[in-house]
């Protein structure tokens, strides 16, 4: 009979073992770091002050950003301080709780993009009826949908996962705590763990894909039979494309880490994938969603101004 150990922290084991490696990879993933907090806070403070994008689509694009400012923060903190630190331990409640917000965040920024989605599609397929469907209202609930689903679902994952036993190693493969590393720690029965890891976890994120796909394939066909001008349909390609590129950079790890059942071989190829989704996910959202937008720029020049007249600094 396999010992159950009565644990109070785990061993984050972190990105590398090797001393030489570790200062080059804090000082990455703190430009890293820095930037989405930058990159995404600014898009949140603009969102709020500036009158002009109070609108549906700017709506969903503030809590994408305060999403990503987080989610990021869920992950990243911990690890640079493991790198800068010889203390790599985590507490059970800091893990569990870092295992919860995780969840939480990653389902609620899938949800969101499948929102979104299904805004350009009501915004360029259905103008004339867009503020009447879109209204304040609907904004709200669905954006509430998503934070409370994600919300129940975490919860789910982290109340699970703490119940179980841990009779192996406490050292946890990874460089924050995730369910899989852990059911590689647990003991006994953890069928149920990974039988909702693949399909709970595979299903609402490769659902909210699929559906995020469906209102931009919708969209692109839309333009193609509709309009005949080709700075339109170029504009609308190059949108869509780089939404595109942004959906597959979150949804390709997340569907690569979650869908395959769960082995020690693969372990180092999940920390490797989950840097994309964690990391640099956030850094490009803003970038890609909002400040190739000419009104959020403007917008930003404005905030910029102001902030340099205050400090009384001419422009």
């Amino acid at each position: 009979m396999e010992n159950v150990t009565t644990m109070n922290e785990f061993l984050l084991l972190g990105l590398t073992s090797v001393e030489e490696l570790k200062p080059f990879f804090f000082g990455i993933f703190l430009i890293v770091y820095l930037i989405s907090l930058a990159g995404n806070g600014a898009i949140l403070i603009i969102v709020i002050l500036e009158p002009k994008l109070h609108s549906p689509m700017y709506f969903f694009l503030g809590n994408l950003s305060c999403l990503d400012v987080c989610y990021s923060s869920v992950t990243l903190p911990k690890l640079l301080l493991t790198l800068l630190s010889t203390r790599r331990a985590i507490s059970f409640l800091g893990c569990i709780t870092q295992l919860h917000f995780f969840h939480f965040l990653g389902c609620s920024e899938a949800i969101l993009l499948a929102v979104m989605g299904f805004d350009r599609f009501v915004a360029i397929c259905y103008p004339l009826r867009y503020a009447a469907l879109m209204n304040h209202q609907v904004c709200v609930l669905l954006a509430a949908v998503a934070w409370l689903t994600s919300f129940l679902y975490a919860l789910m994952h982290s109340v699970l996962t703490a119940r179980l036993n841990f009779c192996h190693s406490l050292k946890l493969h990874h460089f924050f705590c995730d369910v899989k590393p852990l059911l590689e720690l647990a003991c006994g029965d953890t069928q149920l763990n990974q039988w909702l890891v693949s399909i709970i976890t595979g299903g609402i994120s490769m659902g909210a894909f699929f559906l995020t796909l469906l209102s931009y394939f919708y969209v692109v066909g839309f333009l193609l039979f509709e309009h005949q001008s080709c700075s339109t349909l170029r504009k609308a390609l190059s949108t869509c494309a780089s939404h595109f590129m942004v959906l597959c950079l979150f949804y390709g790890p997340v569907g690569f880490t979650y869908i395959r059942p769960a082995s020690a071989t693969s372990m180092f190829q999940d920390r490797m994938v989950a840097i994309i989704y964690s990391a640099v996910t956030p850094v490009l959202n803003p970038l890609i969603y909002t400040l190739r937008n000419k009104e959020v720029r403007l917008a930003l020049k404005k905030m910029f101004r102001r902030i340099m007249l205050f400090l009384g600094v001419s422009v």
